[in-house]
């Protein structure tokens, strides 16, 4: 089953305790590269949410963003007293003479006054079952949605790699007549040169048109093409997502085709070597997206 490397998905917890919500989103890389972002108070966690994404995905650039939240406490915060009173010795002396005396609550908006602890954790790891429990989930819906891409890509790789079949088969069709088509100019060339008092031996004859054909032989490419497109389905059909595989086995069919293209010299066939490439580049494309 094809994976691509192109998903999302998210998860969210809460309880008295905790909120917590986790997402994950990829696109493409030739490797793995991952990107694990928590807040401050769990970043000691980030190791095992690496561990997680590494169980979940073999290439691809991920990112996981995991952001936790406590509810408010009254223990969350604290006066600096330092700051305050320094606020307040300083605006006490600039109070005019007769004026209200300073309150202290109008001093509680100043910066530094009040304190905010609420990232202070004792220790992430105890809530590490629920932090895992909620990426787990996200990572499901994640592999879930790159499931659902591979699918479709799998659907169209198989619909390109049945064209360049036939596209193949064309070819190999063809090929056979290539060398009496050559045959043929050949001798309508020599009984030009007969007429012209010109005399050719029937060996040398037979000889050219022996060369041209051993040059034109393509039998070992269209074999080669068809074992590779045989391996091609079954590697999209097969259980594993195997993107290296595949953009090996496209490589492989680009070589065999270029000496095709090289070798016969045929117009009919240079026409359908134009579309196998074209095909190929297509199928070049996709797989570039595959895990």
């Amino acid at each position: 089953m094809l994976l691509s490397m192109t998903g999302f998905g998210d998860a969210h917890y809460q309880d008295d305790r905790l909120t917590v919500a986790a997402e994950v989103r990829s696109v493409n890389n030739r490797h793995l590269k991952l990107t694990c972002r928590i807040s401050a108070a769990y970043e000691a966690l980030e190791p095992d949410l690496e561990r997680l994404v590494r169980e979940a995905a073999r290439r691809g650039s991920v990112q996981l963003w995991v952001h936790v939240e406590r509810p408010r406490r009254p223990d969350d915060y604290r006066l600096n007293l330092v700051a305050l009173a320094a606020y307040r010795d300083q605006l006490e002396t600039l109070r005019q003479p007769g004026a209200s005396t300073l309150d202290p609550v109008a001093l509680l908006g100043l910066p530094g006054v009040v304190e905010e602890r609420r990232d202070l954790v004792a220790d992430p790891h105890e809530d590490w079952p629920v932090l895992e429990t909620t990426v787990r989930r996200a990572l499901d819906a994640f592999q879930a949605s790159r499931a659902r891409e591979g699918r479709a890509m799998a659907e169209e790789l198989l619909r390109l790699g049945d064209t360049f079949a036939r596209r193949l088969e064309e070819v190999a069709a063809r090929a056979p007549a290539v060398v009496a088509d050559y045959h043929q100019r050949l001798l309508e060339r020599v009984q030009a040169l007969v007429k012209d008092r010109l005399t050719i031996e029937p060996r040398d004859l037979i000889r050219e048109v022996a060369l041209f054909a051993d040059r034109a032989d393509i039998a070992e490419e269209l074999t080669r093409l068809r074992a590779h497109l045989q391996q091609y389905r079954a590697v999209i059909e097969g259980p594993d997502s195997a993107g290296r595989k595949l953009e090996f086995l496209v490589q492989e069919m680009g070589r065999e085709t270029n000496t095709i293209g090289s070798k016969a010299n045929d117009v009919t066939i240079s026409h359908a070597i134009v579309d196998m490439k074209g095909l190929l580049e297509r199928i070049r494309e996709l797989i570039q997206n595959v895990e």
